[in-house]
């Protein structure tokens, strides 16, 4: 049986573009890439914290430690400048492979910087 689970996550970035003449993608600053392990037109699925919008598009690479994270295309009538969201990659895993799966998440400041990287997602406590 495969199980598609949470692979990468970029944590509450911040969108700094919002270009709807460009034929479509989400181009996000290559050290955050990097970080979250997402490889350039990897699908991704982006989850506006803002609007509640959700969409599926594939990342490209803008400059390293730029901050860029450039909704383009139709996407950008869902996103806008100053947005916060979480765009997240998945993978389909065998039963063999979930004993040693670890999903990669990156968090980052309110510039899109690195501020630190987990394994795991704390628990939710009432």
């Amino acid at each position: 049986m495969q199980r598609t689970l949470l692979r990468s996550k970029l944590h509450r970035v911040r969108v700094t573009h919002s270009e709807r003449d460009y034929e479509g993608s989400i181009a996000i600053d290559g050290e955050l890439l990097d970080a979250a392990d997402i490889r350039e037109y990897e699908r991704v699925e982006v989850y506006n914290v803002n609007n509640g919008q959700r969409f599926s598009t594939y990342a490209i690479r803008a400059e390293a430690n730029s901050g860029i994270v450039a909704v383009m295309g139709a996407a950008a009538h869902k996103a806008y400048p100053g947005d916060v969201v979480i765009v997240c990659a998945y993978a389909e895993i065998n039963e063999k492979e979930l004993a040693g799966f670890e999903p990669c998440l990156v968090y980052v400041d309110d510039n899109n910087r690195v501020q630190a990287t987990r394994s795991f997602i704390p628990v939710e406590v009432a």
